[in-house]
């Protein structure tokens, strides 16, 4: 039987794990077998930059954070080595990074994943990758809704042009 002493620490992980899955609005299960640790170093400053947390954790303590957070579903993936990565703000960082990653080398893997509590399989979690960021979203949609704003002004532009146009052959005829 453990010590006290381990115990304790195991419950301090399990509760920070917890508060981790409950604050990330999305998270990436991966199998990171085989990976070397320069290119664990090249992978962890990508996903730091994009604001990603990305930690090595023990499948135990991550079930059981899991059932804490009220996440299900994530014990079939629960095996080997796995790594969390989690996101609080971005829906797509992890996602992508870590697909790009696993795309390039055959060793890591995706497990699973979630969105707002709701567990994800691999498919959807790549598909959730190819799914271009917030600040592209966004732009995008102020494109949208400034592209008829600006058809409008254009418009009410071309018509002032022809009312000076006019108003200029008349002030030469007058003045002829």
């Amino acid at each position: 039987m453990p010590s006290e002493k381990i115990l304790e620490q195991k419950k301090a992980v399990v509760s920070e794990l917890s508060e981790r899955l409950k604050n990330s609005v999305a998270g990436v299960l991966v199998n990171y077998k085989g990976i070397t640790v320069a290119d664990d170093t090249k992978l962890r400053k990508e996903l730091r930059e994009a604001g990603v947390k990305y930690t090595v954790v023990k499948n135990t303590l991550l079930k059981r954070a899991a059932q804490d957070a009220g996440i299900d579903g994530f014990e079939p993936v629960l095996e080997d080595t796995t790594a969390l990565a989690t996101s609080e703000e971005d829906y797509v960082a992890a996602a992508r990074i870590l697909c790009k990653y696993a795309d390039d080398n055959k060793s890591f893997e995706i497990k699973s994943g979630y969105v707002d509590g709701e567990v994800l399989e691999v498919e959807r979690i790549k598909e959730l990758a190819k799914l271009p960021s917030k600040e592209v979203l966004v732009a995008k949609a102020l494109g949208g809704l400034n592209a008829p704003i600006s058809g409008f002004v254009t418009v009410l532009n071309g018509n002032i042009r022809g009312l000076a146009c006019v108003l200029n052959a008349i002030a030469e005829q007058k003045g002829a």
